[in-house]
């Protein structure tokens, strides 16, 4: 049973059904069905054109389910239009979809939650194990999606700005449960890439590659965080880099720098050195003040203060992060980094301490704790 083809032909036999003029989320639960049956059958009995096949099922369910439901005339009306069989159309609505799926009117957990089904082909098992929520709950969430987004009409280009913003949430999640989402993000932007001529798209999938390039050098065998200054970057992904500075440099010749572009770009730095003392931090500060200036976002004004701390010296990098809010995420443990290079391990360890108190998550949580218990063992506490 090839999964990866039936995730791959989700989208476009979903956007046959809409255009056919099914409802999205009719057409998206006879699509759902009609992707049970092809488990069932197609391991004994494979069609020869798969996305004929699931075209044919899901319009038959679909038109099951309108013929049950006599107090919609609209849908009675379409029973009667039944297209003939044969090859399915070649219009490929992938696009479509990916614009519906991140619609504004939905929350960013509904837009992702509405991505990973319709679009990725995932079942809402797999989401719900991917985001560690009951199956219940997520079913919930697509359900709600669905009907907000069922009588939309595309009457204008949709936002891609807002459908990064959504493959990026997807790739942040990393991985969880039996579903790798920083894998499946780099699919589904992939996917789009190949639709949208856009530089900023370009720039969205060099980020993740360079990001992932990392993921096998960020833990220890015990599942501890490695810093990535302490990274053996011999276990880094050279292909997938390669292929994300391509694609990087590629879009930056276009000249219409964007804040993925920016970020792909720092990660390129850091890919590019050979070792945590080559990394070019001047140029890294540099690319910050570009992603300030595009986004002024403090969670960036953050990254910039290490990096200065990094390319002008600790001092300089401490009067950087005393401009910010100290309620900012990791703000805490920025300082007790710069109060350390800076040589003041007492202050340092007593802010490692309490940043671990504030950590997002576990693994944090313990790695900074490391730092402030390393620290303490060389003040002799």
């Amino acid at each position: 049973m090839d999964e990866a083809l039936l995730r791959s032909l989700t989208p476009g036999v979903l956007g046959i059904l809409v255009r056919r003029g099914a409802d999205f989320a009719a057409a998206e639960d006879a699509v759902q069905d009609a992707l049970v049956e092809a488990v069932r059958v197609w391991p004994e009995d494979p069609p020869r054109d798969a996305k004929g096949w699931l075209v044919t099922v899901a319009w038959r369910r679909f038109l099951d389910a309108t013929r049950a439901d006599t107090a919609r005339r609209r849908r009675e009306d379409l029973v009667e239009e039944e297209p003939a069989a044969g090859p399915a159309s070649a219009v490929d609505d992938t696009l479509r979809l990916y614009f519906l799926c991140a619609h504004p009117s939905l929350t960013p957990s509904s837009a992702v939650a509405l991505t990973l089904r319709a679009v990725g082909g995932l079942t809402t098992r797999q989401i719900a194990r991917a985001y560690l929520v009951p199956e219940a709950t997520m079913a919930q969430r697509i359900s709600r999606a669905k009907r907000t987004v069922s009588g939309v009409r595309f009457d204008r280009p949709g936002d891609v700005a807002t459908v990064l913003r959504v493959l990026y949430l997807v790739f942040n999640e990393g991985y969880s449960g039996d579903v790798d989402l920083a894998a499946e993000a780099i699919r589904l932007t992939r996917q789009l890439a190949a639709r949208v001529d856009h530089p900023e798209v370009a720039g969205l999938l060099a980020l993740m590659l360079l990001h992932h390039a990392r993921r096998a050098a960020r833990t220890g065998p015990d599942g501890s965080l490695v810093p990535l200054a302490e990274q053996d970057r011999s276990r880094w992904d050279t292909a997938s880099i390669a292929e994300g500075v391509a694609i990087l440099q590629a879009a930056l010749a276009r000249d219409r720098l964007g804040e993925f572009q920016a970020q792909a770009a720092v990660a390129a730095l850091h890919a590019d050195a050979p070792s945590a003392e080559d990394t070019d931090w001047v140029q890294i500060v540099e690319w910050y003040d570009e992603l300030v200036r595009l986004t002024d976002n403090p969670v960036v004004r953050l990254n910039r203060a290490v990096a200065v701390g990094e390319a002008d010296g600790p001092r300089a990098g401490l009067t950087a992060l005393a401009a910010l809010d100290d309620s900012l995420p990791r703000h805490t443990a920025a300082a007790a980094y710069l109060h350390e290079r800076d040589g003041d391990l007492t202050t340092a360890a007593r802010l490692y301490a309490v940043a671990a108190h504030k950590a997002p998550d576990l693994a944090e949580r313990d790695h900074l704790t490391r730092q402030a218990a390393r620290l303490n063992a060389r003040l002799g506490r």
